[in-house]
């Protein structure tokens, strides 16, 4: 085989002319969809670089495919090729039914701790929405991957474990609010202020490196103050220790806006306009809201007089709210970081308002390895495998985020241009055109040659 490894070096990824990438059919419809979409890749590079460049495509193997050859959902074999060659990609696998591994998806996540699920949703112009308004969404989400309750840490209902689990819990922590104790499933939530960084961290430099406008921490930390509400904290702590000179919070914008409006302005003063409430809270809480304003005055050679208009926000927002103000303004949102359930809510809500999950594209990255495997969103749909009828969008938009990954801007552009011009002409796949007037229907693999020929 020819073609080399890619490698991370000195922080930085190194990337061959011909880099070796290996690729998961994926189960179900997977083959009918990889067929389409590595046309569309092997066009695209093709265009882009005039054959001084390529890709070198290894087959592994995963999900049914490998249960059916080898006996095996998750083959050692496959996991250390896609260690070996760092970046790879794959299409929708089967969920194996019964004990073992809950999700290969996860699995692979956990096994080369792959931290970052990366999950950019953005309108293309004429694929039907339930929305008014869908143009409105171009958000990118850092969903932790790897703590939280998809950790799988949790024991069944009645059985001798849970049941040492709940007599710890009343005994020894005085747990009082297990409710129905004789009959609950237990599980437990792991948040780190590891984790929490690192993802964090990846979030900030991406949104630094693209110049978007917000990070936004998204959480429940009114309810869980100790896990996702501490993911809150660590996220403030680490942008103001990490990024000082390159962010701004959004309580420390209002108080340098109000200082802006205002350079006579008092702290005590200052400290009513930021908290309306500030007259009911007893000293102690008053004192806190003085103290921060007065460490954000500190922040006026490089922040103040405007100048803060021009950092990254960092600002936090409530779960549940976030989903409806998704919907109500999105464009409030850009980036966002949150954990894993939030994430896994947050990311497919907002898939439905640009299209659908089919065309969602979706990475797995750890930041620091290089590690990145990039994947469908959707599942294996096997009613239609072989049909050559559904739509491939979903693993070749997550191709062409992998081409971003490698550095290679010039194929991702195009993929985005063939496939938004094919969109806009109305020449689409079953799930578009039933919701479409006046569209042409195409099968999957016409689909993929209708993007590669409005690639311009």
């Amino acid at each position: 085989m020819t073609g080399e490894k890619v490698r991370k070096t000195g922080g930085q990824l190194n990337v061959p002319d011909i880099p070796v990438i290996p690729f998961i059919r994926g189960d179900g419809t997977g083959p009918d969809i990889w067929e389409a979409s590595v046309r569309v890749f092997d066009a695209a590079v093709e265009k882009a670089y005039k054959g001084k460049r390529k890709v070198s495509w290894l087959e592994v193997f995963a999900g049914e495919d490998s249960f059916n050859r080898s006996g095996e959902w998750l083959p050692q074999a496959t996991i250390e090729q896609f260690r070996e060659y760092l970046v790879g990609i794959k299409g929708p696998l089967t969920t194996p039914v019964g004990g073992g591994i809950r999700s290969l998806n996860v699995a692979l996540r956990q096994i080369l701790d792959l931290y970052v699920c990366l999950r950019p949703v953005k309108y293309v112009k004429g694929v039907p929405s339930p929305v008014k308004h869908p143009e409105l969404v171009d958000i990118v989400i850092f969903r932790e991957n790897t703590e939280d309750i998809y950790s799988g840490i949790e024991w069944k209902s009645k059985s001798p474990e849970v049941q040492k689990v709940i007599r710890f819990l009343q005994e020894e922590m005085k747990v009082k609010s297990i409710r129905f104790p004789e009959t609950s499933g237990i599980g437990i939530k792991p948040v780190s202020e590891e984790g929490s960084k690192r993802l964090i961290r990846a979030a900030i430099l991406f949104a630094l490196e693209e110049k978007r406008k917000s990070v936004t921490l998204v959480h429940k930390g009114n309810i869980m103050k100790f896990t996702e509400g501490a993911f809150k904290n660590w996220g403030y702590e680490l942008a103001c220790n990490e990024f000082r000179q390159h962010i701004v919070t959004q309580r420390e914008s209002w108080i340098l806006s109000n200082i802006d409006k205002n350079p006579g302005i008092s702290v005590e003063e200052n400290a009513k306009l930021i908290e309306p409430g500030y007259y009911m809270m007893v000293p102690d809480q008053q004192k806190a809201v003085r103290d921060e304003i007065t460490e954000s005055v500190k922040l006026l050679p490089t922040h103040g007089n405007g100048q803060w208009k021009k950092k990254l926000l960092v600002k936090d927002s409530i779960a549940d709210i976030t989903l409806q103000q998704v919907l109500t303004r999105a464009d409030e949102f850009d980036v966002v970081a949150t954990l894993n359930l939030n994430g896994d809510y947050l990311s497919d809500a907002l898939a439905a308002q640009v299209g659908g999950i089919g065309i969602a594209p979706g990475a797995n990255i750890n930041y620091d390895t290089g590690h990145a495997i990039f994947e469908a969103t959707h599942g294996t749909a096997p009613k239609y495998a072989g049909l050559d009828q559904v739509n491939p969008g979903s693993v070749i938009l997550s191709g062409a985020m992998m081409f971003k990954y490698l550095g290679w801007h010039e194929a991702h552009d195009l993929i985005w241009q063939g496939l938004e011009n094919a969109i806009s002409q109305k020449k689409v796949t079953y799930d578009f055109h039933r919701q479409m007037e006046g569209a042409t229907l195409l099968k999957c693999s016409e689909f993929a040659t209708e993007i590669i020929e409005k690639m311009y």
